[in-house]
């Protein structure tokens, strides 16, 4: 019997000031200037100010300086509300620079440790901005004509703007900004469009004059989610500003990045361009995602994406509020309304794409490394995993299977027997994936490498601006870069993928080093001068520079300057592998990318990169998947046991039960490390190991299910707790813990040393997933014993969840029969489902070729419903139930009318076996 020991809770209260409301939204569209937003009465700013007078003079005299006062509407701004007007870094801001841009000058106590804090140029509430000149109605919304009269301090300003706000939807809202008279790029990405204006919005729009700004109300409760009046919008060429307070401090999103799951907002700044580094706290790493989730006050939620691929940087500060800053393109917002969390992420998908369905072999455990040295080593670490009877799915290979690092290749030599490891892993229902790199070997004698010759050929590399192809250099040496922006490419690149699977029929493709990842900057040639090299802002890039450890950002491609298309060149890429394995297999593709931008989940899965064997580095990869959750590609992992350095048993033993419960689950580590697969371990560690994955393989038909709908209608799978339980405001910041769907809790050990855990659990019910135990919570830290071999996973009150028979893997875990675990509410009723296919085969939901069951219980009934049959199921029993929470022992057992034998336990488990039934026919068992 498991014992809990109950802990206080500590309740993170937000911080910063509310914004205040107005009172009811007018009934006009636009009014006139919005009175200054942290203002009340005369006395009120007589006392703001004579207290920042006072504070500024006795800093100046205990400095002994003797400089002049700022103005008093310098001194009427808040700290936490001052908006940096010279965000340049590298620079030392001096009053006569700030006061040049027209901007207050006030200095304040540096912060600890190096980070930027609050900003000493900031701008006053009279700084010059635009002008809403004009506002009419359109079919969908509003079109306006934004003005400014007076220049903007970076070159190039859009004097004229034009302004489209649509009601697409009655919970989606579309804002653009772009230039009134001239196109810009814009990201390639397909979007719905709206055909009719939303009939009954749960939200209000109103426009402030001049300045120009947007405020953005929810209607029901009036709590403001966008105001853009609190800093003026700049629009040049290469600058592109807007910033909004916040209605909260709890914001989550904008990725990718190394953090917590719940965003500081101490002035810190997250910069979004694609980046070839290992995983590092303040670094903008593989990816870009400029999408924001705010949880308000009262449990509501919001989101926010800004549809566009340019470098940007997001500026967070306590007031709370956000500064967007992009190098180009144009201002595309969608404001995404809920007003539940999980209703927030499916809006977004409603517009960037909803995710693949991934194969069912895609969800079981994956094993690779970097430096097997030899096909023949890593056959002999799969028959390791058999002897042992360790499931795995599918076997990789990192770079070291190429002939000289270049793709499409094997090692003639040291991998000479690829082939028919090959052939042995599906004789044996297992698959193989192996990586590829998109920089192309440009140094092989013409003739001899086809992949390179013929992409030449064609014209399909990124080019230099003299319109050569543009060479840098990654593993195989010097190399030219495909550009997947040409649809040309595409085709290339499935003739090679063709002609490459002739040799060595691959499962799945792992595309690496797609940022584009460059060991030099820019070229061997460097970078060309000019504004697209060195634009007037940089963002805060690693490196500070637009083409440290990539190509030119000049360099042109098929339908944009790399500038431009950056961050989508890992999209284009998987876009292009996903379709390539579509044609070559016929099935379900299996693509697991490093780079990603939104829509991505439509093509592949993602792991968080080069992570290193430590502690904090498991603890990391959980808000990271759960980011990545909000992003719309569920398929995503971390290197179990740390790719990077040597592991530990320990370590690596509690890494396996964590990555158990990643939705995608691969040990991989590096080469000139100590072999970190599960059978290189103590005995008690191995079989620690294979336990869970054992008993991730029983949950598979609940993974499986949780990805249909992932893919139906873009629920999340791993996913945080304050999704489930948004009005306890104790989970906002938890990300030592996460779900499966709503219904089962992993609390995992990320600490050295233990045999506990402590883990939070929301108020309800919650049932052990092992023994069927039950704690009532209300809303409480418990203390649960966490021996070397036990992960603690908890299923929610109110689930059922449907589990199987575990193999070895997948396919033969398909055929053995399932066990339905029932856990009862509180009073006594549950709900689950299971979709079930052939695993593999495309489309099998829009076609119609499948299995979808519901699951009820109430009044001591179960009710098993069949609305949709196949064939498939015809081949899987039910075997068994599991009931919790029974809190009387039953005296008979009935299925379909008749009496079964059955078994109770005191902890209030009622188990009924031998049950025998097809998947494919519905029944009804009662407890009497």
């Amino acid at each position: 019997m498991k014992s809990y020991q109950k802990l206080t809770t500590a309740v993170p209260q937000p911080a910063g000031c509310r914004l205040e409301e107005e009172g009811a939204a007018p009934k006009a569209a636009c009014r006139g200037k919005l009175a200054p937003w942290w203002v009340g009465s005369g006395l009120l700013v007589a006392a703001v100010l004579l207290s920042a007078v006072t504070v500024w003079v006795l800093r100046q005299v205990s400095r002994g300086w003797h400089v002049p006062a700022p103005p008093p509407k310098c001194l009427l701004v808040p700290e936490s509300h001052r908006f940096d007007c010279y965000p340049e870094r590298r620079v030392v801001v001096t009053q006569e620079l700030c006061e040049s841009r027209g901007c207050c000058f006030i200095e304040s106590s540096p912060p600890a440790g190096g980070k930027r804090g609050v900003p000493w140029c900031f701008y006053p509430r009279d700084f010059p901005s635009y002008t809403l000149q004009s506002l009419n109605q359109t079919a969908l919304g509003v079109v306006g004509l934004l003005v400014r009269r007076e220049k903007a301090y970076y070159p190039r300003d859009i004097e004229t703007l034009r302004l489209d706000v649509e009601f697409e939807t009655d919970t989606r809202l579309h804002l653009k900004i772009t230039d009134a008279a001239n196109p810009r790029y814009e990201v390639p990405l397909e979007v719905p469009q709206a055909m009719k204006r939303a009939e009954n919005p749960i939200y209000s729009v109103e426009f402030s004059r001049d300045p120009f700004g947007v405020l953005l109300r929810r209607r029901a409760t009036g709590t403001v989610l966008l105001n853009t009046t609190v800093a003026p919008l700049i629009f040049a060429d290469q600058f592109l500003q807007v910033s909004t307070a916040l209605p909260s401090p709890f914001l989550y999103g904008l990725g990718e990045h190394r953090s917590s799951l719940l965003h500081s907002l101490d002035w810190s700044t997250l910069t979004l361009w694609a980046r070839d580094v290992a995983p590092t706290e303040s670094f903008n790493l593989y990816g870009a995602h400029p999408f924001y989730l705010v949880m308000e006050q009262g449990g509501d939620a919001h989101g926010v994406f800004l549809l566009n691929s340019n470098a940007m940087e997001v500026a967070l500060q306590p007031a709370p509020a956000l500064t967007w800053r992009t190098i180009g393109g144009v201002l595309d917002f969608y404001i995404f309304l809920g007003p539940d969390p999980n209703m927030v992420i499916q809006q977004y998908q409603q517009v960037i794409g909803f995710p693949a369905m991934p194969p069912l072999w895609g969800l079981g455990f994956h094993l690779c490394r970097w430096g097997y040295g030899s096909s023949n080593e890593t056959w002999q670490t799969v028959k390791a995993m058999r002897n042992y009877q360790i499931p795995q799915d599918a076997q990789w290979n990192d770079i070291d299977y190429m002939d000289g690092y270049r793709d499409f290749t094997f090692d003639p030599e040291k991998f000479a027997s690829l082939p028919s490891l090959v052939e042995d892993l599906h004789k044996h229902g297992q698959r193989y994936v192996m990586i590829l790199d998109p920089g192309i070997s440009s140094t092989n004698p013409h003739g001899s490498y086809w992949p390179f010759d013929e992409g030449l050929r064609r014209g399909l590399f990124i080019n230099t601006t003299q319109g050569q192809p543009l060479i840098g250099q990654v593993w195989p040496g010097f190399t030219a870069f495909a550009d997947f922006s040409n649809q040309d490419a595409h085709q290339w690149w499935l003739e090679n993928l063709q002609r490459f699977h002739a040799q060595v029929p691959f499962d799945g493709l792992w595309i690496d080093m797609n940022e584009p990842s460059n060991f030099m900057d820019g070229s061997e040639e460097g970078c060309p001068p000019g504004d697209l090299e060195n634009p007037p802002y940089m963002p805060a890039v690693l490196g500070d520079s637009l083409s440290a450890k990539t190509v030119c950002a000049s360099a042109k491609q098929s339908i944009s300057v790399h500038y431009n298309l950056h961050n989508l060149y890992g999209l284009m890429e998987a876009k292009a592998t996903a379709s390539a394995l579509v044609q070559i297999r016929g099935k379900r593709p299996l693509v697991i990318s490093r780079s990603t931008f939104p829509s991505q989940g439509r093509y592949s899965g993602h792991w968080l990169g080069d992570n290193q064997s430590q502690w904090k580095d498991m603890y990391y990869s959980i808000p990271g998947l759960l980011s990545f959750s909000l992003f719309g590609i569920p398929l995503v992992g971390a290197d179990i046991c740390g790719f990077s350095g040597s592991t530990s048993e320990e370590l690596c033993t509690r890494w396996m039960q964590l990555g158990a419960f990643y939705p995608f689950a691969r040990n991989h580590n590096t080469q000139n490390e100590k072999a970190q697969d599960p059978t290189v371990f103590s005995p008690a560690a191995r079989t620690a190991m294979k336990d869970v994955l054992l008993t991730r393989y029983s949950l598979l038909p609940f993974l499986y299910t949780l990805f249909h709908r992932a893919h139906l209608q873009g629920d999340t799978v791993a996913r945080p707790l304050f999704f489930e339980f948004p009005q306890d405001v104790t989970t906002y910041g938890m990300d030592r813990q996460f779900l499966w769907g709503r219904s089962l809790l992993v609390t995992p050990v990320l600490e050295p040393g233990v045999d506990s855990v402590t883990g939070y659990f929301p108020r309800g019910v919650w049932y052990d997933f092992y023994t069927g135990s039950s704690v009532n919570s209300s809303g409480e830290m418990l203390k649960m014993s966490a021996p070397l071999d036990h992960l603690n996973l908890h299923v929610r009150e109110g689930a059922i969840l449907p589990t199987q028979k575990p193999g070895i893997t997948s396919e033969a875990s398909r055929g053995n029969p399932l066990r339905l675990i029932v856990a009862l509410s509180q009073s006594a009723t549950a709900w689950g489902d299971l979709f079930w296919d052939d695993g593999e085969s495309l489309d099998t939901f829009e076609r119609g070729s499948y299995s979808y069951l519901v699951f009820n219980v109430t009044q001591n009934v179960f009710t098993s419903t069949v609305l949709h049959a196949s064939a498939e199921a015809t081949y899987v029993t039910i075997d068994a139930l599991s009931i919790f929470g029974v809190r009387q022992p039953p005296s008979k057992v009935i299925l379909n009318g008749q009496e079964k034998p059955f078994s109770y336990l005191d902890n209030q488990v009622l188990t009924v076996s031998g049950l025998g039934l097809g998947l494919s026919q519905g029944f009804s068992l009662r407890w009497l």
